[in-house]
């Protein structure tokens, strides 16, 4: 090395001990380095290459002189055996994390759950016995799994709940009384210490307050500093208690250590605590409430009506939670009345448990199942069914019944709020003071069940439950009923599936979910659209009925008065202003803004909701018709009925979902090339030309990938899984299997996607690259090139090789060696699961000698490695001289 060269990281030079390499492709003063500055360098960074040049470092290993030139056997089956016995020992540890995990916690989290609600002594004496008996194991592991799960959710909605409570503090009634004694036992606290009378003459709170905070700031005496505090926190015991506030977990536990995976036996300990928490959670969670439920029910003579829920179990427990809330507040009461400070708080606490869970299932649970109810009784004459059907299924099956009404009452209530998120864009701040604003930052459905009482929660929910059915009125009932008055054929609609119709049908349900439900789910234009509507809408109904200052509001003023809310809110208290400024949105609402009340405000209202009403029947009778028809007319040009035959295709009346969803798409399609022509009329027309070239362009592209990536390549995918999986099942030897092709591109279509995903969470090679960057260019910067050459031509490839290889071997190969015709068709009918073993037994030796390579390599470092060499890059011009 010539002189004057340093490293790049100690800037220092080269010795005879510690000599510089060049080890990337950086040149001038960076081109140097020592060996341990690289080292210590990449153990900080963590990175095996040039943070600079992105060069990978290399290194050679320096093995003793007296290594053989082969391994001795010897040497190479004691590490083989090492090898295989550190694999045993894991796959051993492993085997018994995932059985106390996965068998004996939710095992017995069934059986502790099943014996103590038997109802009997016995039961529980015989628990150690049931909880090691064999008997319907895994049953009760799978319910087992679901009482765990409960308990889980229970233990994590209790945590949860602590952490709201500490961030927005408590209901009024429960820390009314805190702050004023707190402040008192520490004005009596500061007295005593600076020996003046307990009774400061002055009673202003703020200034002995003050006064006490100055004192422990500049203490006269340090020791006398401390022993103030000790005797203060003493005397404030009683009125600083918390019964929420517990010091957090010493140790701080990773999930590997908590679950076992880190090779110790620790997790049996934590086993041994979750079966005894899950225990503790059962009765008290499950277990009381159950039985004051039950007793309860009893006490009332409701009994009969509980059972004929189908429900008893739930319907029993809920009641015992209402008892249980019901003697919380008797206690608590009592408590107050003689002063018995902790229990007071304890059982007030308590309280705001029971309050805040039963809220989230009446709102989570209640009102969501209503509300599908409701939306299944209006729309049964859409589908032609009674109550007496309705009756019947949930009869048959209370529980999938009841999951699907919550289900669709879900679904109603989330769009229901989409909706009405969309309103508040659109009309003035203030119209819609009634209905929560979801987008308030400080609205907090788990702060208001803390802090609102029961009375104002029970009328907002009669408040939700009047306006849900209200809509649900306007949009289904009587929608139906005057499509049924004015187009008495139209309805009802088709929900029925025929048995020979399900093949065929299947090909729709997958178009349905893979090319049409995606393409409505980028609902950006359509929600542009919907809020261009309402917004003419309301321009229209605020002109007719001169309401425009209160339904959108005055031009755009300076809100003087929210400014100088916001500064005094800078200035003062936080937390008090935070409190302050949550009570007064669920009075006023966020940001209200002020309108004028023109003449005869009432009258105008009404006539605003009467309108409203009209316009939701109106636009429920269009949205139920139009698309359903013109998805009928194009459905009928499809072939639902059995393959093959023509006659009764057009015959079978098709899923109307499909039929919905067809027209749906249709429309939108429609509605966003006229969006596109409208938008481009104001350019002109040589814009408009060269717009509508361009988009040719881009549609030819589009076509072109289109009939490659969606037709070609799941058409492949699907003829290959269909010879390889589907024809040695279900086809016997003695008959001849019929390919469809459509069923098989549509099938395609799952597999690829299938392929596509697995492919993106694999490890980074060319098709992943090539996969990632089609999605990124997306159509309009569509490179037709690069699709076809680097994704599309290697994936056909491999597929036409996979199907012609198998095809020629069976029909062109075969014959001139095999000469009986029953071994020939074995030979037609097997060759392509059968080259498809044989591959993946090539596979996996060619994997375990790779393997058994890197073993190989790991035994020879492990006994004769002394060290590692840098290895210095040549540069080619170097290289030339």
């Amino acid at each position: 090395m010539e002189d004057g060269h340093i490293c790049r990281v100690c800037r220092c030079e080269g010795a005879a001990d510690r000599p510089l390499f060049h080890p990337c492709i950086c040149t001038g003063s960076i081109k140097w380095i020592h060996q341990e500055c690289l080292l210590q360098w990449m153990r900080y960074s963590r990175k095996e290459y040039c943070e600079l040049c992105g060069y990978r470092f290399s290194f050679t290993p320096i093995y003793s002189p007296d290594m053989p030139r082969r391994l001795p056997i010897k040497d190479v089956i004691g590490g083989l055996l090492g090898s295989v016995v550190t694999a045993v020992k894991y796959w051993f540890h492993y085997t018994i994390v995932a059985l106390a995990w996965l068998g004996v916690v939710p095992l017995t989290a069934c059986r502790i759950y099943r014996s103590l609600f038997t109802g009997s002594v016995d039961s529980v004496l015989m628990l150690p016995l049931d909880v090691l008996s064999i008997d319907n194991i895994p049953a009760d592991i799978f319910h087992g799994c679901f009482v765990v799960t409960c308990t889980l959710l229970a233990f994590l909605g209790l945590i949860y709940l602590r952490e709201q409570i500490l961030h927005g503090g408590g209901p009024d009634w429960l820390e009314q009384d805190e702050p004023n004694q707190q402040q008192d036992a520490r004005v009596v606290q500061l007295r005593r210490d600076e020996g003046q009378p307990a009774a400061p003459e002055n009673n202003n709170v703020q200034d002995a307050v003050q006064n006490q905070n100055e004192a422990v700031a500049e203490p006269e005496n340090a020791v006398e500093g401390i022993a103030g505090v000790g005797g203060g926190a003493v005397a404030n015991d009683e009125a600083n208690f918390n019964p929420i506030e517990w010091d957090r977990a010493g140790e701080e536990i990773t999930w590997e250590r908590l679950l076992g995976l880190d090779g110790s036996l620790v997790f049996l300990e934590h086993v041994f605590w979750v079966v005894s928490l899950n225990t503790l959670f059962i009765l008290v969670f499950a277990f009381c409430p159950y039985h004051m439920g039950h007793f309860a029910v009893v006490g009332l003579g409701l009994r009969e009506h509980v059972t004929a829920s189908h429900f008893e179990g739930l319907v029993t427990t809920l009641c015992g939670y209402c008892v249980i809330g019901l003697c919380l507040v008797i206690l608590r009461t009592l408590a107050a009345i003689f002063k018995f400070t902790r229990s007071k708080k304890v059982l007030g606490m308590c309280y705001v448990v029971v309050k805040v869970s039963l809220l989230s299932v009446v709102e989570v649970g209640v009102l969501p199942l209503v509300c599908g109810w409701w939306l299944d009784i209006c729309s049964l004459a859409m589908f032609d069914a009674t109550l007496r059907d309705r009756e019947t299924s949930f009869r048959a099956a209370p529980g999938t019944s009841m999951f699907i009404h919550w289900f669709i009452g879900m679904v109603y209530v989330y769009y229901f709020a989409t909706f009405v998120l969309l309103l508040r864009e659109v009309l003035r701040p203030g119209v819609l003071w009634f209905l929560r604003n979801l987008n308030d930052p400080d609205f907090s459905p788990i702060q208001e069940m803390i802090h609102l009482p029961i009375i104002k929660h029970l009328r907002r929910l009669l408040v939700s439950v009047v306006i849900f059915g209200t809509a649900v009125l306007l949009m289904l009932y009587v929608p139906v009923k005057i499509i049924k008055f004015l187009l008495p054929g139209f309805l009802p609609y088709t929900v029925t599936q025929h048995s020979e119709a399900q093949v065929n049908e299947l090909s729709l349900e997958f178009l349905l979910l893979q090319v049409i439900m995606p393409a409505l789910m980028e609902h950006s234009h359509t929600r542009t659209w919907l809020k261009s509507t309402i917004r003419i809408w309301c321009r229209a109904v605020a002109w007719l009925l001169d309401i425009k200052s209160f339904l959108l509001g005055d031009e755009a003023e300076p809100r003087a008065g929210l400014e100088d809310q916001n500064e005094v809110a800078l200035a003062g208290d936080l937390g008090a202003l935070h409190h302050a400024i949550w009570q007064l949105h669920g009075i006023l609402g966020l940001g209200a803004q002020p309108y004028k009340r023109p003449k005869f405000f009432a009258a105008r209202i009404v006539c605003l909701l009467v309108l409203v009403a009209i316009s939701f029947v109106v636009a429920a009778v269009l949205v139920l018709t139009i698309p359903v028809w013109l998805g009928r007319q194009v459905m009928g040009f499809w072939p639902v009925g059995p393959p093959g035959d023509a006659a009764t295709s057009l015959n079978v009346p098709v899923h109307e979902l499909y039929t919905a969803a067809c027209g749906t798409y249709l429309l939108w399609l429609i509605g966003r090339f006229v969006s596109l022509v409208c938008s481009w009329l104001p350019q002109g027309r040589a814009a408009i030309m060269q717009r509508l070239w361009s988009w040719c362009i881009v549609g030819a592209k589009c076509a072109v990938a289109f009939m490659i990536l969606i037709g070609v390549i799941p058409l492949l995918f699907g003829l290959l899984l269909e010879l390889i999986v589907l024809v040695p099942l279900r086809v016997p030897l003695n008959q001849t299997p019929i390919l469809w092709v459509w069923q098989d591109w549509v099938l395609g279509v799952l597999y690829t996607k299938i392929a596509c995903a697995i492919t993106m969470m694999g490890p980074d090679w060319a098709l992943r690259r090539a996969i990632e960057r089609t999605f990124r260019d997306g159509i309009m910067r569509m490179n037709l090139g690069l699709v076809l050459r680097e994704l599309a031509a290697p994936v056909i490839g491999c597929l036409s090789l996979a199907l012609a290889v198998p095809y020629v071997i069976a029909h062109s190969l075969a014959p001139l060696v095999v000469s009986s015709l029953h071994f020939r068709n074995i030979i037609v009918r097997r060759i392509y699961p059968f080259l498809l073993i044989v591959s993946l037994i090539f596979g996996l030796i060619n994997f375990q000698i790779r393997q058994f390579s890197k073993l190989y390599e790991h035994i020879k470092n492990d006994k004769y490695l002394v060290g590692r060499r840098l290895v210095n890059y040549h540069h080619k011009s170097s290289l030339s001289e």
